[in-house]
Formats: structure tokens, C-alpha cells, sequence
């Protein structure tokens, strides 16, 4: 079976981990593996998605936006924080390398009165596993599997029963040419609400104006190994970044609770504005070992869906946020 770079970086980057401690909350048996996989923990540095850039910029809704969702963001502009990252907890990955994708994309919205909502969202439509227990399971596996004479090895064992995170695995994951050339997806569902009380529910789209752009594995093979985070920083000096902030709004039968099932194409696509990354900010260490993101931090006008992989997020950040400090 072919693995994804995203398994292969992590089976090559540390030491094979024991069994999680069964004794240990959910949370913190993942960030020990996710630890452990990466050869840390590293002092000060993310669990998962460790190396990155700060970003910022303004979002402008769209005019087709408030009729969506009564959220503030929605009917005024606002100043964001932008996070572009890397796969792994490998705070010197290269940007092109084993384990570096799926990329992620964190955003945080300015709202009034000092309060925020953020988006978190990856580069790969869908993710691998529907619960925070099996993806506990997949990362033990994976760890397991680092040096293991089992036939099959764990990993396989795990993936012949989870048909959708061996779909992800080996889903092609091409190299951008550009940070701003590459399109990421918010996996969870969210009801979005409007001022009439009026509900849809749907999931996150962010797309480049300047289109998608890939490497050849060729060109992907020369890169230095900061290429992404360097290539931005050239590029937002000269001019800006932008990107239309999409929501794919679910059909009547769609599932709303399993990030791993991705809905069809057809379904309706709403603008609901322009992200326009106007400066990266340099020597931004202190404002990432700071900044934690959080999908529930949502202001009237959005909820959550009942997705066990959304609502179990902000405990997985916030034990990776305690223990970087």
C-alpha cells in the first residue's frame, strides 16, 4: 500500500511511540503521540502543524453574505490573523518534504468588543477519520507500525477497517507553487443563521483568486526547503493575497456529523467574501506561541454542527496551546 506523505513523514520522523496510555485524556494521548512521531516534544512548537507564518490581512463580506448568516464579520469588514502551516509536528520540516501535507490554514476574524471567530481548515478536502478516538487509533498505528515485523503491519490493519482514512491516504496531495495558489477546506459543517432566523448548513471554502497552481514532482524535488513560507513573503511585498471565502451549503440528505464524507460538487457554492493577506509578519514567534486557534469560538449567527471531530477540537488545541507555554 502506498502511504501518503503525510504517514510517510511521520513514520520516518522519530521513534516508534508505545501504545497510548489509556490512562491519559483523549487529548493528551494524541499530542504525546503526535510528540513522539515527530521525535519531540519541541519546546515551544505545536503539536501538529509546528512550523508556519503569521500573516494579516482584512476579509470584506460579500453582498449575498448577511443573508446567510447574521454574524458581524458578515456584514462589515474586519482586520484577520492568518496562520499558513505545514504538516507534522517537525518545526524545521521541509516545505515540500515528507509529512508536509496536507497544509493548514488557521484565520482568525476580528469582531467587535475584542471578541473573535476563527477558521481552521486544511488543504485537502475531507479528513481521514470520523471520530477523535479512532484518529487516537490511527496515530498509534501509525507509531506501531515504524519498525514492526507484523504481517499485516498495525497501520494496515487499522486502514482495512477504515476505508475512508485509506481513501485520504492515498488521495494525490500535490505541491503548490505558492501558498496563494493553493485552495483549503474547512472539514466540519457549521449552521449558519441569518437575521430573519432562517438556517443552512455548510462548510468553509477558501479559494485563491490567482487559481490553483501545482509543482511537477520535478520542480516539487528542486524547492528549498522554506520555499512556501519564503515565496509568500516575496509575494505580499509586492502586492497582495487574495482569496474568495466560499461556503458549500449542504443538500437535504447530506451527512453533517462525518468530516471524512465530502459532499458532491454540485452543491451550491455562496461568496460570502474576499481575504485579502496585505503583510506577513516577521519574527513572529511570541504571537504563535500565544495564538491558539478555536472552530467554537463562533459569534451569534453561527453554531456547530454535531461533527465529534469539531467539538473535540478545542480541547485538543488548548492541551497543545497549555503545553507550549
Amino acid at each position: 500500500m502506498r502511504l501518503s506523505y503525510l504517514l510517510a513523514g511521520l513514520l520516518v520522523a522519530g521513534l516508534a511511540a508505545p501504545a497510548l496510555a489509556e490512562s491519559l485524556p483523549l487529548p493528551e494521548q494524541i499530542i504525546r503521540t503526535l510528540d513522539q512521531l515527530s521525535g519531540g516534544p519541541h519546546r515551544g512548537e505545536r503539536a501538529n502543524h509546528a512550523k508556519g507564518l503569521i500573516a494579516g490581512g482584512i476579509f470584506t463580506p460579500s453582498a449575498e453574505a448577511a443573508a446567510i448568516s447574521r454574524a458581524p464579520h458578515f456584514r462589515r469588514s474586519v482586520g484577520v490573523t492568518i496562520r499558513f502551516s505545514t504538516g507534522t509536528g517537525l518545526p524545521a520540516i521541509a516545505d515540500a518534504g515528507p509529512g508536509s501535507r496536507p497544509y493548514g490554514l488557521a484565520i482568525r476574524f476580528a469582531l467587535p468588543g475584542r471578541s473573535y471567530t476563527d477558521f481552521v481548515g486544511i488543504s485537502h478536502n475531507g479528513f481521514p477519520v470520523a471520530t477523535p478516538e479512532d484518529f487516537a487509533g490511527l496515530l498509534d498505528a501509525v507509531a506501531r507500525s515504524r519498525g514492526s515485523k507484523a504481517s499485516p503491519p498495525p497501520l494496515e490493519q487499522f486502514l482495512a477497517t477504515r476505508p475512508a482514512a485509506q481513501a485520504f491516504l492515498k488521495a494525490p496531495k500535490p505541491v503548490p507553487k505558492s501558498f496563494a495558489t493553493q485552495a483549503f477546506y474547512g472539514v466540519n459543517a457549521f449552521e449558519f443563521i441569518n437575521q430573519q432566523g432562517a438556517s443552512v448548513f455548510g462548510r468553509y471554502r477558501i479559494v485563491p483568486v490567482a487559481g490553483e497552481q501545482a509543482l511537477t514532482d520535478e520542480e516539487a524535488a528542486a524547492v528549498g526547503p522554506n520555499y512556501l513560507m519564503e515565496e509568500l513573503a516575496g509575494r505580499v511585498a509586492v502586492r497582495p493575497v487574495k482569496y474568495k471565502v466560499l461556503l458549500q451549503i449542504a443538500g437535504k440528505d447530506d451527512i453533517l456529523d462525518d468530516p471524512t464524507v465530502v459532499w458532491p460538487e454540485d452543491r451550491r457554492l455562496v461568496e460570502l467574501g474576499l481575504l485579502v493577506v496585505t503583510r506577513v509578519v516577521p519574527e513572529a514567534r511570541y504571537i504563535e506561541a500565544k495564538l491558539a486557534y478555536n472552530p467554537l469560538a463562533l459569534p451569534d449567527g453561527i453554531q456547530p454542527s454535531r461533527d465529534p471531530v469539531l467539538l473535540f477540537r478545542p480541547a485538543a488545541y488548548a492541551a497543545s496551546a497549555a503545553r507550549r507555554q
